[in-house]
């Protein structure tokens, strides 16, 4: 059972608005995370091999957050608030509680911007209140071009079932996944898909990468973020283990390579890097898909 726990602040106002995400402000009604992704940025001694067992309920959110945005609003502090930063606000918890469809109308009723980003299929069911702020929120002045309250970003590591089932265990499949990413784009939003992390020698290669951007290009989505993959620590818990772990039992004639690139480093050597963005840039250019959202809604008018 999840911790209920009562909080003083819920919403968080970034240092800067990242390129990528476009965030001016973040909202985690939860925290820790029941997905159990392997290679979650978030993952530690502190929160333990199963991250659902550390799983913690803002019980107080939506009147804090209710709080803090009207003295936002008040100030005329518009901005893009994303959901979630720090874990998915579409946990499988969130049936029970409905603590991210509560925050969404109070988000409705101070007309703030939101971009979702989840692996979740049960944002259908907010599609009603998400329509409503699509047109009734407040740009701030310097995002005008986006024209539009929502938008909604698709997390994949991989469009195949088998492979995700090992590496983000606890997320909805990625089949299904596709099917409300469909209707997403069918209602109108603004709809992208966030490739982070794209798994080195998994869900990288050329064949898994032609697939995955002419299945995406297929669905008619808008944009999509590719990135490389991080993976942190060396405790039983981190990040770097659970996934080395899960390659050697998975795809042990890979292990080589990984414990080459992750022996000593978090991250992917910088050629690697170097070519992995040339390579999307390409990937891009050849399915007509692009790669930010700004570019995205400035086409979409």
């Amino acid at each position: 059972m999840p911790k209920e726990i009562e909080v003083k602040s819920v919403l968080n106002k970034t240092k800067r608005r990242d390129d990528w995400f476009l965030d001016d402000y973040t909202f985690n009604p939860y925290s820790s995370c029941s997905f159990n992704c392997l290679y979650c940025y978030i993952r530690g001694s502190k929160y333990g091999m199963n991250l659902e067992n550390s799983l913690s309920v803002k019980i107080n959110a939506i009147e804090v957050l209710d709080r803090q945005l009207a003295n936002r609003a008040k100030k005329n502090q518009y901005g893009v608030i994303v959901l979630s930063s720090a874990t998915d606000p579409y946990l499988q918890i969130e049936e029970k509680y409905e603590l991210t469809r509560k925050a969404l109308k109070v988000i409705l009723k101070h007309r703030f911007p939101v971009h979702i980003i989840t692996k979740s299929d049960l944002i259908e069911r907010d599609f009603d209140i998400l329509k409503e702020i699509d047109q009734q929120a407040i740009l701030p002045k310097d995002l005008l071009e986006l024209n539009r309250g929502v938008i909604v970003s698709f997390s994949f590591s991989s469009l195949d079932d088998k492979v995700a089932r090992i590496f983000e265990p606890g997320a909805t499949k990625p089949s299904m996944r596709l099917l409300v990413l469909e209707k997403s784009v069918h209602h109108g939003f603004l709809t992208g898909v966030s490739l982070m992390p794209l798994l080195p020698y998994i869900t990288d290669t050329k064949e898994q990468l032609d697939f995955m951007f002419s299945t995406l290009k297929n669905k008619n989505i808008d944009y999509i973020l590719p990135a490389t993959i991080t993976l942190f620590g060396n405790g039983n818990s981190d990040s770097k283990t659970l996934m080395l772990n899960a390659v050697k039992k998975h795809y042990p004639e890979l292990l080589p390579k990984y414990y080459k690139f992750f022996n000593n480093s978090s991250n992917m050597p910088k050629y690697y890097s170097t070519a992995f963005y040339k390579k999307m840039g390409e990937l891009c250019v050849d399915y007509k898909l692009n790669n930010t959202i700004l570019e995205a809604a400035q086409k979409r008018g």
